[in-house]
């Protein structure tokens, strides 16, 4: 009766889109040179919003810069009172954009009309025409005079521009510049939506990024949309076509469109976050972005961290090699183990007596406790009430801080927490390593501060404490560095399966997408677990990986 809440949404924007009309009639009879003067016309009204700010900014810097040894309190007072009138700005610059949306939405809609409907359209020629006319084959400049013409090159394809904004494209594009996010069906538009607020939020000169998916849609779309937006004597770039940490990257942040993939923002920003110089960073201040598929950015790639990391001092000692055939033991007998508890478990749930399948759910819960993994497991869960059942159990044992939970857990060799992607070994499993090794403590950490309390406490010389420390600082290291191969190495088994978390390609690991089941070149996993999975599968084991700097999408987008 009242209709849905996207047919409400719309009719709230209605408005603009006949703000977009009527500011049309009188830009489309506009000569070419005053449709691109527009543009020079609404940074002034912008810059004469915010100037008064820029100034009071501009007085505290130069304050700042001119009394070095100020006192640090005050000059962070300055800073503070700087911030402030950052947000301040920010609050205006909404408030001016929101005025100029309806006659610069009418602009870029003429534009689009303007190429569809002309093949050459002639203006008086600027320094960024003749710029221009050095990269694009469809710009030229005759005297004082510049031509753009409507077929160009996009992603490595000729393209004639042939698109006119309609009503449902205004509509998406005021959505997009209200931070919301704008649902769009195949054909559509949403590409050509993208430009309406590109143009109208790259007008404060603080930039404006443009996120895809994948590399080939940033540099296709940069060169594709881009034109609209240097006709107007606006810079585009893709940071995609620069190589990371370099001049020419830092130069397509300061553009006041760029283009990118989601990964190559992510792990730009994770690098200036490393730098430790000013100099070293390549990405400003952020100020107006526009994801592309969000629904995959932010929910689906989301879901990966993006990682960079280094090898590790000591990768190259890590004695995977040497410490398998102790896991692989280990992990054969858990799985011998567990097929035969979860043979008994299913054959008490499937009984008639409610205590017998009480203890089916038990023993069910403690087969998943010890290989979550296996596929005959994760099939009998989704049956009807066996994951509910398995949970009711789960909840019994786990209440009181896991009192019970030795009870399921002590007849396994190692217990798997799925959720925390953690192994540990139970006594039974510590008695096998000591049993395979001959050596009790082959597997368990020695209780450092006590050794070093006793050393200091004995009546030996200096020379000789610092002897008997060194030792056991020593064996303390092999030790760690052992427990730590030997875990990574039973996630490796146990958590890792060939042809579903990586495959083997060219005697190389390679990670694949859980969410999209593509093969993700250059990623490895951090922390030993990639040197685990190729000793795992008898490929070459490469130095180890430490993590030096994490981030996910979602934090980035914040």
């Amino acid at each position: 009766m009242f209709g849905s809440k996207s047919e409400k949404d719309v009719k709230k924007l209605m408005p603009i889109v006949d703000a977009v009309h009527i500011a049309e009639k009188n830009i489309t009879g506009l000569s070419n040179d005053e449709l691109r003067n527009k543009t020079a016309e609404f940074k002034q009204i912008i810059n004469e919003k915010i100037a008064k700010e820029n100034e009071q900014i501009a007085s505290i810097k130069s304050q700042i810069k001119e009394n070095p040894t100020m006192d640090i309190i005050e000059k962070d007072n300055l800073w503070q009172e700087v911030d402030k009138i950052e947000e301040s700005i920010t609050v205006k610059l909404e408030e001016v954009l929101e005025e100029l949306m309806p006659e610069a939405f009418a602009v870029m809609k003429e534009t689009a009309r303007r190429f569809t409907e002309i093949q050459q359209i002639e203006v008086t020629a600027t320094e960024h025409d003749r710029n221009l006319s050095t990269y694009y084959d469809n710009i030229e400049i005759n005297g004082d005079k510049a031509i753009y013409g409507n077929t160009w090159t996009a992603g490595g394809v000729k393209v004639t521009w042939n698109m006119i904004h309609y009503d449902v494209q205004l509509i998406g594009g005021a959505v997009l510049h209200k931070g919301r996010i704008a649902e769009m069906a195949t054909g559509e538009g949403k590409t050509l939506v993208a430009t309406l607020p590109i143009y109208l939020n790259s007008l404060s000169g603080r930039g404006v990024h443009v996120v895809t998916v994948n590399d080939y849609l940033a540099k296709r779309d940069s060169e594709w949309m881009g034109m609209l937006m240097e006709f107007h004597g606006l810079s585009v770039d893709c940071v995609d076509k620069h190589q990371p940490n370099t001049e020419s990257r830092r130069k397509a942040y300061l553009a006041d469109v760029t283009y990118g993939t989601n990964n190559e923002f992510g792990f730009d920003y994770l690098r200036d976050n490393m730098a430790t110089e000013i100099g070293e960073l390549v990405q400003r201040k952020h100020n107006y972005s526009i994801v592309d598929e969000v629904d995959s950015v932010l929910i689906d790639d989301a879901r990966t961290p993006l990682i960079i990391s280094g090898p590790t001092p000591r990768g190259d000692h890590q004695e995977f090699d040497q410490l398998k055939p102790y896991v692989h033991k280990l992990y054969s007998v858990q799985k011998q183990l567990v097929t035969g508890i979860f043979a008994e478990a299913k054959k008490l749930i499937n009984s008639d007596d409610k205590e017998k399948q009480k203890d089916g759910f038990t023993k069910l819960f403690r087969a998943y406790r010890g290989l979550p993994k296996n596929k005959a497991i994760i099939k009998f869960l989704s049956e009807p009430g066996m994951r509910s059942g398995m949970q009711k159990t789960e909840n019994y044992y786990m209440a009181e801080q896991n009192k019970l939970m030795h009870i399921v857990d002590d007849e396994l060799y190692f217990v798997i927490e799925e959720k925390s992607n953690s192994i540990e070994l139970t006594d039974k499993g510590l008695d096998l390593v000591t049993e395979m090794t001959g050596d009790e403590n082959f597997y368990i950490l020695p209780d450092i501060a006590v050794s070093l309390d006793a050393i200091e406490k004995s009546e030996a010389s200096a020379a000789e404490k610092a002897d008997q420390k060194s030792v056991i600082l020593q064996d303390y290291s092999i030790k760690t560095e052992r427990v730590h191969t030997m875990n990574q190495l039973f996630k490796a088994y146990a958590l890792f399966e060939l042809n579903t978390e990586y495959v083997i390609i060219e005697n190389k690991i390679k990670i694949v997408d859980e969410q999209t089941g593509r093969i993700m070149e250059g990623r490895r996993y951090s922390d030993g677990l990639h040197q685990a999975i190729e000793a795992k599968e008898n490929v070459t084991v490469e130095a180890a990986t430490q993590t030096y700097a994490t981030i996910t999408l979602q934090n980035y987008f914040r």
